[in-house]
């Protein structure tokens, strides 16, 4: 069982993160901020996938203009991405947006950061302060020779400190890198000095495979540690990709629970069904379940219904048969032509008649 860090909360337009409250899953959007239509759709794709906040780039003054239409076609909160300019900052707080990205360090002098402080605070959006390996100070990088986790964490807390300064303390932190062992070690030391909820992710984790990989390796020991509020998986091309690999890590860690998960066995020279074809195919008809169920593909009949006894329901075949079972009890046989039926049957009637609950988070 994993202990949550006891950080403060903050709202996200309607959204509560922090304070032991469910992780939340992030995306951003790789359309042009600018192009309303593309973007509006790109949002409902990754809202209908799982996205409870959504982050978009705002590089110029007709972007930050595009929120007020954006934010009355969706319905998730919206993150401004905002670098170098307050004066984007700005804008973006009064057309809407319900939250603010920043580096107070590359916005300008302090005067700057104040204004952008209590425009957010007299309006009620939180800022996260975001740092990445990739943009750190001069004098942290000539300070430390380097990128190194002592140096990250500095950043963010001077970052923070000056917010603070402002009498602005409705503050998200998030320290991003490419490197797994990096980013948790900058973690740990952050984790000590402040209160704040963590937007946790790496960045530029790379293509959908070998990046979900190391997101799941990064993620992973920052939540094993009761570390992370919001998540983001980055990953190049689609973005509803980083929300189905966000939930299985979630999912993975104990977290959440998003609908129907299959697991499957391995294989081995004793089965003779097509296990990774009949979980795959299960998979794809039971996505648009909420319902958390656990369905177990087994390919031993010996074997199946004790290996996978935690599973809610599963299907165990060879031999030209198969065995349906429910919590490792076995239910009835079945022809083998016959196991993707029979599953898809018992699903069904869980959906009717046991779980009539809300999703556990």
């Amino acid at each position: 069982m994993i202990t949550r860090a006891n950080t403060s909360v903050v709202h996200i337009g309607g959204v509560p993160v922090g304070g032991g409250h469910p992780i939340k899953i992030q995306s951003m959007t790789n359309t042009d901020t600018r192009d309303i239509a593309s973007t509006v759709a790109q949002i409902k794709n990754l809202q209908a996938a799982g996205c409870e906040i959504i982050r978009v780039a705002v590089p110029d003054m007709e972007a930050a203009s595009a929120i007020t239409r954006i934010k009355k076609e969706i319905s998730i909160p919206l993150v401004a991405d905002i670098h170098f300019d307050y004066k984007l900052a700005l804008a973006a707080v009064k057309n809407g947006a319900d939250k603010l990205r920043i580096n107070p360090g590359n916005i300008g002098s302090e005067n700057r950061v104040r204004q952008v402080a209590e425009a957010a605070k007299a309006c009620g959006l939180p800022i996260r302060v975001g740092v990445n390996s990739g943009s750190l100070e001069k004098e942290i990088l000539a300070k430390y020779n380097g990128v190194t986790a002592q140096g990250m964490a500095e950043s963010a807390l001077k970052n923070v400190a000056l917010l603070e300064k402002f009498g602005f303390n409705d503050i998200v932190v998030s320290i991003k890198t490419t490197d797994v062992s990096l980013m948790l070690d900058a973690h740990k030391i952050l984790a000590k000095r402040l209160p704040y909820p963590l937007h946790i992710g790496l960045t530029e984790a790379g293509t959908p495979y070998n990046g979900a990989i190391r997101s799941a390796a990064g993620l992973g020991a920052l939540l094993s540690l009761g570390l992370g509020d919001t998540v983001r998986v980055s990953l190049s091309g689609d973005p509803v990709a980083e929300i189905h690999a966000a939930k299985e890590i979630l999912a993975a860690m104990g977290l959440r629970r998003f609908g129907v998960k299959v697991i499957a066995c391995p294989t081995c020279g004793r089965t003779d069904i097509d296990v990774a074809g009949i979980a795959s195919r299960l998979e794809q008809k039971l996505a648009h379940v909420t319902t958390p169920i656990t369905i177990a593909v087994m390919g031993c009949v010996v074997n199946g219904p004790g290996e996978a006894r935690e599973a809610d329901v599963g299907i165990a075949g060879g031999n030209g048969k198969a065995v349906l079972f429910r919590k490792g009890e076995v239910v009835r046989t079945v022809g083998v032509d016959e196991m993707e039926v029979a599953v898809l049957g018992e699903v069904e009637g869980m959906i009717t008649n046991l779980f009539q609950k809300p999703i556990v988070d």
